[in-house]
């Protein structure tokens, strides 16, 4: 297929590379060109550059201010994209925004689908990404060939497109409450006079025999945050996008508002350049066991 790639970080440039492979005829946009650098294909000048002519258009950006950049206005996406192409948004973005998306892309005559993917830059990397897929059936149907290039499983969730970002949302939550949940147990052993290795070794050997928890509890015990494989601010911006959609439905989330304070606490104390999952290491700081 015809494709273009906007947002080449450290997902969208592992699944623009997988995409590549599989033999797609790939056109590459970037805000920093030099991120496309070693890439076999084309670097297009302008959002509107990358979505010309192409049967599909990824993006993968960091938030709604960036997708909002790249897809509307006389450069956008939507100003150049085919009639009957399919624009697809893999970002973590607001459940409004996906839905603000869905309507202009109807009234151009053109097609949405939300398509959030779960992993870190490793599993983009290694076409192991997990996709929430949301959208028209026929349209996921013709996507296909192009998940399976980028990731192990799809997950049809609705076809509604923004309920695959409240479900991306969702996920994210439940992500972020087991790092808090898992360095505060990891601080009452460790000043309890326990190793925090061999109690990790025991909850993901038992009961928490779970990449979340293997994962997340190594970088903890190891104090592994740089480099960020997804940043503390933009873990911030997921639980601020959770609240969100919360008080549009009238959900409560006490945990949500705790995880709320929990990165502002560590983005105060400079914590901006961390992996989102140094959160889990301000139970450690607060019984004090770090500096």
């Amino acid at each position: 297929m015809k494709i273009g790639f906007l947002g080449l970080g450290q997902m969208g440039h592992g699944m623009a590379v997988n995409l590549i492979k599989a033999g797609h005829e790939v056109v590459l946009y970037n805000r920093t060109s030099g991120r496309a650098a070693g890439l076999a294909a084309p670097v297009a000048a302008t959002p509107g550059a990358a979505a010309a002519g192409r049967d599909v258009v990824f993006t993968m950006l960091a938030n709604d201010l960036a997708l909002e950049a790249v897809t509307f206005g006389t450069d956008g996406i939507l100003a150049h994209l085919p009639k009957g192409a399919i624009h697809v948004c893999s970002s973590t973005i607001s459940v409004t925004m996906a839905e603000a998306l869905e309507t202009a892309h109807k009234q151009a005559g053109q097609h949405f689908v939300s398509a959030p993917v779960f992993g870190r830059p490793d599993a983009a990397a290694a076409a192991k990404l997990f996709i929430a897929a949301a959208g028209a059936e026929v349209d996921i149907a013709r996507l296909q060939p192009l998940f399976e290039a980028i990731g192990q499983r799809v997950f049809v969730v609705s076809s509604t497109p923004s309920r695959a970002n409240l479900v991306k949302l969702s996920g994210n939550f439940l992500i972020a409450s087991v790092i808090e949940s898992l360095g505060e147990a990891l601080a009452l052993v460790a000043k309890g006079g326990v190793d925090e290795k061999a109690y990790l070794e025991l909850l993901t050997s038992t009961l928490f025999n779970a990449p979340v928890y293997k994962t997340y509890g190594q970088m903890l015990v190891e104090r592994k945050f740089e480099p960020a494989g997804f940043a503390a601010p933009l873990g911030q911006k997921d639980i601020r996008l959770v609240l969100a959609a919360a008080e549009a439905l009238n959900v409560p989330l006490p945990l949500a508002s705790l995880l709320r304070d929990r990165f502002l606490t560590l983005l105060a104390n400079g914590g901006q350049t961390l992996d989102w999952s140094a959160i889990g290491s301000l139970a450690a700081r607060d019984s004090g066991q770090l500096a």
